[in-house]
């Protein structure tokens, strides 16, 4: 049976579609996911993220710790500082893509995927062994509230007493809103600005009903997953599952950058895998594949899977697709050959048995203004 968030009584009598995501019962839209898609990039949709991990690293050792479980140097970060890492397998496979936050001077919050929460706590708990650190799961006891889209800060300044104009992007600080204490987060996942609150499960419908309430006059809507998967795939946010997997490696999702190869502090999981798997793909070698975006001048969109062919020969497979909303093409992330993936190749993506044009084009596909 679906675990459920402490909001499911407010999804439903919004009359929202629910589907079954990751073991938990979630809201798919309420209704149009095409206009929650443009709400966010016009005004602010309101998201309900409770089905992701809240796990917490705390204790005398939780920086050295998690700087050997993942692959960035999270002893560097600052109080109140978040950075995007990756977990990986010792051979650099990912477990999972996450944010880690620095909370305070010796606690951190791990968000991993909603799929992936108990694989990274099983992972944590076994990398933790000779290490000062207590790792807590509170993923049940915890609601995960995001308000996305150029009128996000506008719409929760009034809530909270510090102004949000000094809470940069991927920072975060704990914080009162509507009374409560909460941790309040300048990340997202839509490629525009937003906010996303970290607060106690009981509080949670006495904040959605806040934010909708007084929301409301400046556009904001209630979001489900369908628009969320159209506004990451826009911003060419890798979904894990999709363009991530314990197949994949850092490198060939485009992610190479995140890997702290050249960082001083101590050794890491995968290190000695990543640095192989790094230089094979700067000498090419054959079979090296890398992440790419393609847009569409057809009108139909290639979907996960799809085979993609350059000159008659298959080169690569389609890993999200999609009609852009924003842009009026298909657009598509897909792992292709090196060799196919240079900015303006012309390719074709198999769909459904025709072959649909596409050209590899920079990423991300839409940029806020």
């Amino acid at each position: 049976m679906d675990q459920v968030t402490a909001l499911r009584a407010e999804h439903e009598a919004l009359g929202a579609r629910m589907t079954s995501f990751a073991g938990w019962l979630m809201p798919l839209h309420y209704g149009s996911q095409l206009s929650e898609h443009r709400a966010v990039r016009e005004a602010a949709g309101l998201f309900d993220l409770s089905h992701m991990g809240t796990v917490w690293v705390s204790g005398p050792d939780a920086a050295a710790f998690l700087d050997f479980a993942v692959v960035g140097s999270i002893s560097a970060l600052e109080e109140g500082q978040a950075k995007y890492t990756l977990l990986c397998t010792p051979d650099g496979g990912i477990v999972d893509d996450l944010i880690v936050y620095r909370v305070g001077e010796d606690r951190y919050l791990t968000v991993p995927n909603a799929a992936n929460t108990a694989a990274v706590i099983r992972e944590l708990v076994e990398r933790a062994e000779g290490f000062d650190a207590e790792i807590t799961d509170s993923t049940r006891a915890t609601a995960l509230l995001a308000v996305q889209g150029p009128r996000a800060a506008e719409i929760v300044a009034p809530h909270v007493p510090e102004p949000l104009d000094d809470l940069r992007y991927y920072r975060a600080r704990w914080t009162r809103f509507a009374g409560v204490d909460v941790l309040l987060a300048r990340t997202g996942y839509t490629g525009e600005d937003g906010v996303e609150i970290v607060v106690p499960a009981e509080h949670a419908v006495a904040l959605w009903h806040e934010l909708l309430g007084t929301g409301a006059a400046a556009g904001l809507v209630p979001a489900g997953l369908a628009a969320r998967d159209s506004l990451r795939l826009e911003a060419a946010m890798p979904l894990y599952g999709n363009e991530l997997g314990l197949d994949v490696d850092p490198f060939t999702a485009g992610l190479g950058g995140v890997v702290g190869l050249r960082r001083k502090t101590a050794d890491f999981v995968g290190r000695g895998a990543l640095e192989r798997i790094r230089a094979a793909h700067e000498a090419r070698e054959p079979g090296r594949r890398v992440l790419v975006g393609l847009a569409g001048s057809g009108r139909r969109a290639a979907r996960a899977g799809s085979t993609v062919l350059h000159e008659g020969r298959e080169v690569g497979v389609v890993t999200s697709g999609l009609p852009s909303p924003t842009l009026g093409h298909p657009i598509a992330l897909a792992v292709v050959d090196l060799a196919v993936a240079e900015l303006g190749t012309e390719v074709e993506a198999d769909v459904r048995g025709s072959r649909e044009p596409f050209t590899v084009v920079e990423r991300p596909f839409y940029r806020r203004p």
